[in-house]
């Protein structure tokens, strides 16, 4: 009964819903994580009791990573339409003491882009989209002038608060005159959605304000299967079977009830709740660069059991996590690496004028900085925005780095 009534709260878009910020924890860690050897040791034990056509592959060489066709069936992305709706279903639930709303997300959380298609009237819930000016660099008096000019009678939303400000003496003015007038109660009926790390800003800057917010659940282990099938369920209404490629454990489907006697599960999920720091995107991403294909033959073999048997789940093999290669920092003097990420990550996004801007590098540094964190994985630039972004694999070595440097992380 407990797994069923859990099983019943997860939602493949909004895993977990919303919770008042205050009662986030990070995920924990497995006791395999610290102990690398301890799956090799129990497989050692589990051998004998497996099939030679169920064994694991001991390389992975042998396994090829997914196609993109094959990801969109094992792996998709959410469906951001239909997270809009369940976030507007989950704040009027909470009944908010303020008519403004506050979701705070840490990164590739999905709450920008849910928020963006609130803007789309198709499922007949569309909110006035706020979108900020051009020159971010306002004073006091043309920030009144500007908020005083946007339609705020009718509910609204703004997708993104870290797009209102620049970290500069004349950028911040556009943020603190919303604020005031949500704290004052005349900003009528809004939906404010804001990166952590722009939170973690603003909390710093104006200890004095309190609004109440709301940030998605984190997703730990059992959580976390539960939406990776999920979102596998789309395609195959079976859901999809995931074992380890080095061990044969089986990760997906992650319920005990689901599997058959004798068969083990592994520590996987949990793992990549830790390493993700519950963010579903990060998660995600990781599980995609992880998921292996079966080989050809085999897989054909599977695909002509499964004509008998229209039951049979679709398969494929897990890499260990400690087998991944990820993004890591850049071994580099100075501080200009760290400043440029620190940059992207309050904004979320910036484009290389702004980010020239907001750090303070000259434009030839920059752009030597950039180049380097974008051959590591951690940045990308985005064609249709023209601004650069970190990457969710690269997300978690950037923040260990970012805390060691001294530099002031997000709550999450």
């Amino acid at each position: 009964m407990a797994n069923d009534a859990l099983h019943q709260t997860i939602l493949p878009e909004l895993p977990g819903g919303l919770i008042p910020i205050e009662e986030w924890r990070l995920p924990e860690t497995s006791v395999h994580r610290s102990i690398k050897g301890a799956v090799r040791n129990a497989w050692g034990q589990l051998r004998a009791g497996i099939a030679p056509d169920n064994e694991a592959f001991n390389s992975l060489d042998d396994l090829p990573v997914l196609s993109q066709l094959q990801l969109e069936r094992f792996a998709p992305d959410r469906d951001y339409a239909r997270m809009a709706m369940l976030l507007l279903e989950s704040v009027e639930e909470s009944a908010a003491d303020n008519p403004v709303t506050f979701l705070v997300a840490p990164p590739f959380s999905g709450i920008h882009k849910a928020l963006q298609a609130l803007a789309d009237d198709t499922h007949g819930a569309s909110r006035r989209l706020i979108t900020p000016p051009d020159n971010l660099l306002l004073s006091a008096g043309d920030a009144r002038a500007w908020w005083d000019a946007c339609d705020l009678t009718q509910p609204w939303v703004i997708p993104e608060l870290s797009a209102f400000w620049l970290r500069h003496r004349s950028g911040l003015e556009l943020i603190r005159e919303l604020l005031k007038r949500v704290a004052a109660g005349r900003a009528g009926e809004g939906l404010v959605g804001c990166a952590s790390w722009c939170w973690q800003f603003w909390s710093h800057c104006l200890p004095d304000a309190r609004f109440q917010a709301l940030t998605p659940a984190p997703m730990h282990g059992e959580l976390l299967g539960h939406w990776l099938n999920d979102l596998a369920s789309r395609g195959n209404r079976q859901g999809v079977v995931a074992r380890m490629s080095d061990s044969g454990l089986w990760v997906l489907p992650a319920a005990p009830d689901q599997l058959d006697e004798g068969q083990k599960t592994a520590s996987l999920l949990r793992d990549l709740a830790a390493l993700s720091r519950g963010i579903p995107g990060v998660a995600l991403a990781i599980w995609q660069k992880a998921l292996r294909a079966r080989p050809e033959e085999e897989q054909q073999t599977r695909e002509r059991q499964d004509d008998h048997h229209p039951a049979t789940r679709p398969a494929c093999w897990v890499a260990p996590l400690e087998k991944l290669s990820l993004p890591s920092m850049p071994v580099t003097t100075g501080r200009g690496a760290a400043l440029t990420l620190h940059a992207l990550l309050l904004h979320d996004a910036l484009s290389e004028d702004r980010l020239e801007l907001v750090t303070s590098l000259p434009g030839h540094e920059l752009a030597l900085v950039l180049n380097r964190l974008r051959r590591a994985d951690l940045v990308a630039f985005h064609e249709a925005e023209a601004s650069w972004r970190v990457t969710p694999l690269g997300y978690p070595a950037i923040r260990r780095q970012l805390q060691s440097d001294g530099f002031p992380v997000d709550p999450f």
